[in-house]
């Protein structure tokens, strides 16, 4: 008996959305968009009962990546989802699973692990979270006055972050059935564009930091000084410094790079088998399997940190150098040597730039690392993201041979279609992955305006971009019901 026929009573009966009978309004569906992320900035206002103050980030800058909220009931953000997505990712490129996404059967069976792997996932990352280390420490006055052990209300606190991990995988399964786009980008989008306004537009910032506008007003002003400008130190302040010129200027080639990549395509002709001059055409994008990989990688590497902070925490000193040596900062505990400091992506040019010229080859390393580790996963992950997806050559085949389309000069048939299609898809697919791990690396790099992070800035503009494009699609199929054939899509 394999593990399908033995799991699938289990999986198969997994708590799930249901997906809609018909056709979802568009207006319905944006009501239900809307409504989650409503819900999502809520719960990432909800505060922890029991924590002591607001505890240290274990994540770092990797939080606006797995979204959430520090000491907040969303602590877990996307984390779970997005590391139970890896290893099945992982499993199902390695063709362990066995399972075929196009049978109805498989489908749930595989819903139904993800959902399992998820809960396992929230129970790895919050137990560690809540009792090693002191990234949520409990509230010993608290447990005084309540009467109970100090313990007992970290597990109060385990089980909040918990609940809130397992909203977060339904609040993401709401939005794929009933809303728009996804629910895992739409939260990376709320929490980035969070922070870029307030990069722009904060007057004294939440760590006492005013935002671009008001720094400047403060420039021209003489509120600030910023040293002579005809000296370098001036030039580097305006620059590198307060003046966030260089973030600016990065943050505005992200938009535009990614825009720009967006519309890179390749362009197959297509013709109706049996409607006359009904002609169209299938694109190929450069960026073919979108953004999301790049979700994977940067959350394996937090996933890498994350380990290494906990290992330090509780080796202390006596954790061996060649592993990691951590030193504690404002943010909790950094690596500065071994080698989860070699795995530690640059965020900034100070980073890197003043210790350029004292510590090169660490820098280098450090940055071939970087660079290895998001080009080399970008494509492997996309790989795999398509494939599971059925964005693949054979899956896009037959869903072109289902909407009747068929490609001019060519037999009808999915099997043909599929060997012009990998003429394409898989070259495309690697390249795209590879390119947008090295932009994501550039943009970490050279810093962006606010808190966010380079790759956090990079998904945003991909991700609402994506948005965009399907919320075209979406209006286009609401005036023309007869298009939602052509996507595969059913009608009322």
């Amino acid at each position: 008996m394999s593990w399908k026929e033995t799991a699938a009573p289990v999986l198969t009966r997994m708590p799930t959305v249901s997906r809609p009978e018909g056709h979802v309004p568009f207006r319905r569906k944006l009501g239900w968009t809307a409504g989650v992320l409503v819900l999502y900035f809520f719960l990432t206002n909800v505060i922890i009962w029991g924590l002591e103050g607001t505890g240290t980030d274990a994540f770092g800058q990797f939080r606006t990546i797995l979204a959430g909220g520090q000491g907040s009931i969303l602590q877990l953000g996307i984390g779970p989802i997005v590391t139970a997505s890896i290893v099945l990712q992982l499993l199902g490129g390695a063709d362990l699973l066995g399972l075929d996404t196009n049978d109805p059967r498989d489908q749930a069976i595989y819903q139904g692990l993800q959902k399992v792997l998820v809960v396992v996932m929230v129970f790895l990352t919050g137990i560690p979270l809540v009792f090693l280390g002191n990234f949520l420490p409990a509230s010993e006055q608290l447990a005084g006055a309540l009467g109970i052990p100090t313990w007992g209300i970290s597990w109060l606190i385990f089980a909040q972050i918990a609940v809130g991990g397992i909203l977060v995988l339904f609040m993401d399964e709401v939005i794929s059935k009933w809303g728009v786009g996804s629910g895992i980008g739409l939260f990376i989008v709320a929490g980035v564009s969070q922070n870029l306004v307030g990069g722009f537009l904060s007057w004294g910032g939440a760590a006492g930091q005013p935002g671009f506008f008001a720094t400047w007003f403060g420039i021209l002003t003489g509120q600030v000084n910023t040293g002579p400008l005809t000296q370098m130190s001036g030039i580097e302040t305006l620059v590198f410094g307060q003046g966030q010129l260089l973030a600016l200027v990065t943050t505005l080639l992200i938009f535009g790079i990614v825009v720009y990549a967006e519309s890179v395509r390749v362009e197959i002709p297509l013709s109706h088998s049996q409607v006359r001059g009904a002609r169209g055409r299938f694109p190929v994008k450069l960026i073919y399997a979108s953004v999301l990989p790049m979700i994977l990688v940067r959350a394996l590497q937090a996933n890498i940190q994350f380990l290494g902070r906990i290992l330090a925490s509780q080796l202390g000193d006596s954790m061996p150098a060649w592993l990691g040596v951590y030193q504690t900062t404002q943010s909790g505990l950094q690596p500065v040597g071994g080698l989860f400091y070699y795995f530690a992506p640059i965020y900034s040019p100070q980073e890197w730039i003043p210790a350029l010229s004292t510590q090169p080859v660490d820098i280098l390393l450090r940055i071939a690392v970087d660079l290895s580790f998001m080009v080399v996963g970008g494509a492997i992950f996309a790989i795999f993201w398509v494939e599971t997806t059925g964005m693949g050559p054979e899956a896009t085949a037959q869903q072109i041979q289902r909407s009747g389309m068929q490609i001019p000069g060519f037999r009808k048939s999915p099997g043909v279609m599929e060997k012009v299609l990998e003429r394409y898809i898989p070259q495309v697919t690697v390249i795209g992955g590879a390119l947008v791990g090295l932009l994501a690396v550039a943009a970490n790099m050279l810093g962006t305006i606010g808190t966010v992070s380079g790759t956090g800035l990079l998904l945003t503009v991909s991700i609402t971009y994506k948005l965009y494009e399907e919320i075209a699609e979406e209006q286009l199929m609401e005036m023309h019901p007869m298009m939602r054939q052509m996507f595969g899509q059913s009608s009322d």
